[in-house]
């Protein structure tokens, strides 16, 4: 069976391995997505340091960067809206971390995991679907 879409189908472990030309497809669909989500993380720092710390775009642009990097904060956090949204943004950005991590890989590690089941059905003569 052939996937539908490259996010809404991993082929299954007795179908056949994917065509690279495929795999690479989903590999860079799959980077663009992990882009936006950093991206996208990134402006909800840059908006909350912007608004709740009065600092400079360029200097909110620094500060969530630096959080999300797992850094830390370059400016001192002052007023008690920015302490409330410098804890948050650094809880959640701890998980976009994670998060950003497993959409890269998730493609690779089936991929290995594929085609190690497929070598093992050809050692025990499982025909493929």
């Amino acid at each position: 069976m052939k996937p539908t879409s490259v996010f809404g189908h991993y082929e299954h472990h007795a179908e056949a391995l994917l065509p690279r030309s495929l795999f690479v497809r989903r590999l860079r669909q799959h980077a663009l997505l992990t882009a936006a989500v950093i991206l996208g993380s990134l402006a909800i720092g840059i908006l909350g340091y912007h608004a709740t710390e009065d600092l400079s775009w360029l200097d909110s642009l620094l500060n969530a960067s630096m959080i999300l990097g797992g850094m830390g904060p370059v400016d001192p956090v002052r007023t008690d809206a920015g302490k409330w949204f410098a804890s948050a943004y650094a809880l959640y950005s701890g998980l976009v971390v994670l998060i950003a991590a497993s959409i890269l890989i998730a493609p690779i590690a089936h991929r290995i995991l594929h085609r190690m089941h497929l070598q093992e059905d050809e050692q025990t003569g499982k025909p493929q679907r």
